[in-house]
């Protein structure tokens, strides 16, 4: 299992330098020197890969903490740590803004813990703004509750789920709810969920009870003298099911975990990258795709031989490929971009498959009725409308495939040998049945699924 992760981080490691390396071909090729507005636009998208890939190598696994105000977040946080860093009050909102403490539970494992805002403060655009960052950046999300959960609560986390992240339910303050279980939580989280039948519930073994600060206990004190007094005395945390249910996690899957969290923000970060590069360099990209389809009309449409039309056609259309690839500044060869027309016929419904053939038909047409040209003119029409047809049917082919191309460079620039997308599919078709990674691997399998 160890050596399975540590094959993880390395694949993930691999994949987050190759990625820099080809935006580093933008530094190099002058795409980026040579035009501020793209330098400016992608620099953030740079910066996190950067980012992402210091964290890996720091082999820091980012725990998140979430839920409502006066549910004891920042105190459960406190518990695990063993000592009250984090400031916790009766008052609700005590804690503003997200903040980071380092704990280092046991082994080489080190864990960075985020207390964040309760989801129901004011300004609530900004919160779920705020929410949706920290948890694309954690690892591992948990969810604090305390009493009957609220719609409010359960709506916040289907969102979290969103970002599909390992997560645990915490019930918090469990001291004050004594008949309270997993059954019970299970079952009322069945019943909000019920009018929401695609949301992906909880487990059982997804929810753990903790007291993180339970409330001071009476105790009556017989004294020598046979008076009796009466005191309140604090007690200690119950965290220890939460702390071991971590460490579980984190010792059966934590590096792949992070590996699998890296290679998303990766690939998030590679298609922002080529979406922002596509979308500054649009007008060019038509006229580009304009000019070839133009030329390929000409040469089919005036080519008498049907074998060349089918060839040339084809040339031209590889060409227009590494002619947007050079655009955009990706480097491709003649292979990635024969993969890449091959992949356009298969998605685009047989459309070039028509084209080649219309070419065969109408060719075969142009050339007996160009080789009869001498001998009946009235050939040479024959000859004019067989080329004119083949002609539009070629313009249309190549201004088809220069579209596909777009998508294509857009959405498969995480593809191919330890792409992003790749090596997240090789990760999750590896987890073991008894992981939480593998529970999320169909939802990420769907999403990071090869189109």
């Amino acid at each position: 299992m160890r050596n399975q992760q540590e094959s993880h981080l390395n694949r993930a490691r691999a994949s987050l330098r190759q990625a820099l390396s080809w935006y580093g071909y933008l530094r190099k090729s002058g795409q980026l020197t040579s035009n501020p507005e793209l330098a400016a636009l992608v620099k953030p998208e740079l910066e996190a890969l950067n980012a992402t890939l210091n964290k890996l190598d720091s082999n820091v696994i980012r725990i998140a903490v979430f839920g409502l105000v006066s549910r004891g977040k920042s105190a459960v946080l406190n518990a695990l740590l063993g000592e009250k860093i984090l400031p916790t009050g009766p008052l609700n909102g005590v804690t503003q803004w997200p903040r980071s403490v380092r704990w280092q539970p046991g082994g080489k494992v080190l864990v960075e813990l985020i207390d964040t805002p309760g989801l129901d403060e004011i300004e609530g655009d900004a919160r779920a703004q705020m929410a949706r960052s920290v948890a694309q950046q954690a690892d591992l999300i948990l969810f604090v509750v305390s009493g009957d959960i609220t719609r409010t609560e359960y709506q916040g986390l289907l969102e979290l789920r969103q970002a599909q992240k390992p997560l645990i339910l915490v019930f918090n303050k469990i001291d004050l709810y004594p008949d309270t279980d997993r059954t019970t939580i299970y079952n009322n989280l069945q019943q909000l969920g019920a009018a929401n039948p695609q949301a992906q519930p909880l487990l059982p073994d997804e929810i753990v009870m903790v007291a993180a600060e339970p409330a001071p206990m009476e105790v009556r004190v017989e004294w020598p003298d046979g008076s009796v007094s009466y005191e309140w005395e604090t007690q200690p945390p119950q965290v220890d099911e939460l702390k071991q249910t971590i460490l579980k996690i984190l010792n059966r899957e934590g590096r792949s975990l992070l590996a699998l969290n890296a290679l998303i923000q990766a690939r998030d970060a590679s298609v922002a990258i080529a979406q922002k590069t596509i979308d500054l360099r649009q007008q060019e990209a038509e006229a580009t795709i304009w000019q070839f389809t133009k030329y390929k009309a000409l040469a089919v449409g005036l080519n008498p031989i049907a074998f060349l039309d089918i060839l040339g056609g084809t040339v031209a259309d590889l060409a227009l490929i590494r002619s947007l690839a050079r655009l955009y500044g990706l480097p491709m060869t003649s292979y990635e971009a024969s993969k890449i027309l091959k992949t356009i016929l298969f998605s685009s419904g047989g459309l070039l498959l028509s084209e080649l053939g219309s070419s065969v038909l109408l060719g075969l047409g142009k050339s007996t009725a160009a080789l009869a040209s001498g001998d009946n003119p009235t050939n040479i029409t024959v000859f004019a409308g067989s080329a004119i047809a083949q002609a539009g049917i070629a313009g249309y082919g190549a201004y088809s495939v220069g579209k596909a191309a777009q998508v294509y460079l857009e959405k498969g620039c995480t593809w191919g040998q330890l792409g992003a997308s790749t090596v997240i599919l090789e990760i999750l078709s590896e987890v073991d049945q008894n992981t939480i990674l593998y529970r999320l691997r169909q939802e990420l399998g769907g999403k990071f699924g090869e189109f």
